[in-house]
């Protein structure tokens, strides 16, 4: 009796050949994709949120800067917290957790009559924006080979500027043709989907650490040199977006708002090409140079006076940025082991609300007393500041063991 000969071209197109033959490529998408999804719902809000405020709500613009700005308080104190239980618990838990919290948030979109219960759905929003990026970068970095972190870092950081460049245009026009509640139902929906996704993808297995778990720090040391630079360089961020089409509209330069998407495509296109330049140039030299190129960006910005410097201006910004992020993320991740990984991602991506928190109002105060010129040199000297703080090893700093490190290697398989 023979032995039937396996169809081989048939099973690779059968569904799950992929995840089969390829099980960390499979999982890794899965996570970008939740993690898009959860982003996408966090975009659309953002246009609608201003025009609910004032609309329905017949609320102040105070109200909408409260409404709006909420969001970062518990995304800030959620990112470490969640990434401790990411390293207690598993990745996977965390990320679905921040998804249901996300899809609570957007239910209670629904649910909000007033500016008190808007602000309650913000603060619920951000705690699950906290959990699903820092498990899922976390996790992202865990299926990746250490010689490609920065690779995994930098993609899946285009979850974020994906969700955050398509969630608006699909908001926007929900709100348009449908209405507000349909906005909300979208950002209700599209994590639970998230979430239903992380729930299938396989794990990396955590090895098992002898003696008792580190003291939690909220703020561990790993994650402060790299955090102070991450935001003193979205110091810039905050001028670009709150301040470039009015620098160039006092100049009489129209079209400023393309200056931003100009400086957007920039870091999507970069995080595409420039991907690896972090692994293979080395973290702090990469670091290094794209908060000097954020600088160079920001003074010809300050300096334009026409459209097209300005525009120039802002992709060398956009590069500059793009870099910094995976680079700076990178070296939190090369100076902790395996076990304090999500918890020293965390605290890192606090410091990129902070900055954002913070540089706001201080460009603003900035405009104020010396102009808008001023607001693109002080962003300007904060990523000199940036590069000088990343530029050289602080003494005392012991990388982790390799025990600690081969412990990355481990994999499970669904």
């Amino acid at each position: 009796m023979s032995t039937p000969v396996p169809n081989v071209a048939a099973s690779r197109r059968s569904p799950g050949a992929l995840a089969e033959r390829h099980p960390g490529i499979a999982a890794s998408a899965g996570v970008f994709f939740a993690a898009l999804l959860a982003f996408v719902a966090i975009g659309a809000a953002l246009p609608v949120l201003p025009a609910y405020v004032r609309g329905p709500l017949g609320a102040s613009d105070l109200a909408v800067g409260i409404v709006v700005g909420a969001f970062a308080i518990t995304a800030v104190v959620c990112r470490p917290l969640a990434g401790r239980q990411a390293d207690r618990h598993g990745r996977r838990v965390v990320l679905i957790a921040g998804a249901l919290a996300m899809a609570l948030g957007g239910a209670l979109y629904l649910l909000s009559g007033s500016v008190p219960s808007l602000v309650a759905a913000r603060l619920v929003v951000g705690a699950g924006e906290g959990a699903v990026y820092t498990a899922g970068a976390t996790w992202a970095v865990d299926l990746a080979p250490e010689d490609r972190r920065g690779l995994a870092l930098g993609l899946f950081g285009l979850a974020v500027w994906g969700g955050l460049s398509l969630g608006p245009v699909a908001g926007e026009l929900l709100r348009a043709n449908v209405g507000y509640d349909a906005v909300w139902a979208l950002t209700a929906a599209l994590p639970l989907a998230g979430a239903a996704i992380a729930a299938r993808l396989p794990e990396p297995a955590r090895a098992s650490v002898l003696g008792a778990p580190a003291p939690f720090a909220f703020f561990p040391r790993s994650a402060r040199r790299p955090g102070i630079a991450l935001a003193l360089a979205n110091i810039g961020y905050a001028a670009l977006a709150g301040f470039v089409v009015l620098h160039l509209h006092a100049r009489g330069i129209g079209g400023g708002a393309t200056v931003f998407t100009a400086f957007a495509v920039a870091v999507f296109a970069s995080r595409l090409i420039l991907s690896r330049v972090p692994d293979r140039a080395g973290a702090r030299r990469t670091a290094t140079a794209a908060g000097l190129l954020e600088a160079l960006g920001l003074t010809i910005i300050a300096l334009a006076m026409s459209l097209p410097v300005a525009l120039a201006g802002a992709v060398v910004v956009g590069v500059g940025f793009s870099m910094l992020f995976p680079s700076l993320a990178l070296m939190v991740v090369g100076d902790v082991g395996d076990d304090r990984r999500g918890s020293a991602l965390g605290a890192f991506t606090a410091f990129f609300d902070i900055g954002v928190g913070l540089g706001g109002p201080l460009a603003g105060a900035t405009a104020s007393l010396a102009g808008y010129p001023a607001v693109f040199f002080l962003a300007a000297a904060a990523a000199l500041c940036a590069a000088a703080l990343v530029a050289t090893r602080p003494h005392g700093r012991r990388r982790p063991s390799s025990r600690s490190r081969d412990r990355g290697a481990l994999r499970a398989n669904p």
